[in-house]
């Protein structure tokens, strides 16, 4: 995954930059859905960006319409919708695709460098640092808050 850095990301409002922003942070990557059972899950996601950003964590929300049609509005809708009901002020990419032919290369590197399988559900999480490590894959119904992330968050925040 050396090439991580250099993926190119279109984030929320437009703006088109790399992976590489992010260099030095952790990152948290979600797949996220505004109509889904596991959308509360941006309160737990919210909490963590807010309690370690300082220490170099970065949640990156990334929309995805594939499951079930549970994230069908525009940018701007998913953005305001995030804002509005849980607070989120972590970055959100412009809606993607994570599986599939037309999947973004991004989550095919993510995958490739988690065994290959396929994204299960919307808020599948991947730890990581741009450099090139994968530190861990967590499934949709695993909690943002719960020990098993925090514990993994903190052994390798970079601050």
């Amino acid at each position: 995954m050396g090439t991580l850095k250099d993926q190119k990301i279109t984030l929320n409002d437009g703006t088109e930059t790399t992976m590489g922003q992010w260099a030095d942070k952790l990152l948290l990557v979600v797949n996220v859905a505004s109509q889904c059972g596991l959308t509360p899950q941006y309160e737990g996601l919210q909490r963590l960006y807010e309690k370690y950003q300082d220490r170099g964590l970065v949640v990156l929300g990334v929309p995805c319409n594939q499951f079930k049609g549970q994230e069908p509005g525009t940018d701007a809708q998913v953005c305001a919708f995030v804002q509005d009901n849980y607070g989120v002020s972590f970055p959100l990419l412009a809606k993607t695709e994570v599986n599939g032919e037309n999947a973004h290369p991004l989550y095919r590197e993510l995958k490739s460098a988690t065994g290959g399988a396929e994204i299960q559900w919307n808020f599948e999480k991947f730890l990581l640092k741009i450099d090139g490590n994968t530190i861990e894959r967590f499934a949709p119904q695993v909690e943002p808050e719960s020990e098993e992330t925090v514990r993994a968050i903190e052994a390798n925040l970079p601050l």
